[in-house]
């Protein structure tokens, strides 16, 4: 089978409008902005002069990216360059490569790829809100227990200094450490 070709190992050229808003999703391909609230996705049709395929409108950007890999795989088959790399394989394939087909296969696998989008901000922010739990990191790691045990080893007193008999090299460069000075 052959590699499948990414929109992200391919770069969108820059668009050529310089008076106009830019409406292009930065990343996606085929997929714009309307309104500023929805994402829609059209595609050229290579096999009738060029004609463009409306493929739908949507909440999110990456549904209409899904939209557009389905359509992009019916007409330019494996030399496609999609959205996304498991598009070749999950999405579902259009039964013809005609207009109407391919938009009901879009409509499919963008509606496989829908969350909690379309419902309101209050709903998403308790949504949130209820999928945070609480989690003692105190009690996992038992840091009261870890404090008890520095504040113990702080309470016990040094070791004894053992003076090394000298050996009977003078140059030895073993001299002993001294580890506490008890002269302060």
């Amino acid at each position: 089978m052959a590699a499948v070709r990414v929109a992200a190992d391919y770069p969108k050229k820059r668009a050529g409008r310089r008076v106009f808003k830019e409406t292009r999703h930065p990343v996606y391909r085929g997929v714009r902005r309307r309104n500023n609230d929805k994402w829609v996705c059209e595609l050229r049709d290579p096999n009738r002069n060029s004609r463009r395929i409306w493929l739908g409108s949507y909440p999110t950007p990456e549904m209409a990216a899904r939209a557009h890999d389905v359509a992009a795989l019916a007409f330019r088959g494996v030399s496609a360059c999609l959205n996304f790399a498991d598009s070749a394989w999950r999405l579902p394939v259009p039964v013809s490569a005609e207009a109407g087909d391919v938009r009901k296969a879009a409509a499919l696998a963008a509606e496989m790829f829908r969350g909690c989008e379309d419902s309101n901000d209050e709903e998403k922010e308790e949504k949130k809100r209820s999928t945070y739990c609480f989690v003692d990191e105190e009690a996992i790691f038992d840091v009261h227990g870890l404090i008890a045990g520095l504040a113990e080893g702080l309470l016990i007193p040094p070791p004894d200094y053992v003076q090394a008999e000298e050996e009977e090299d003078e140059g030895s460069c073993f001299d002993p450490l001294i580890l506490w000075n008890y002269s302060i």
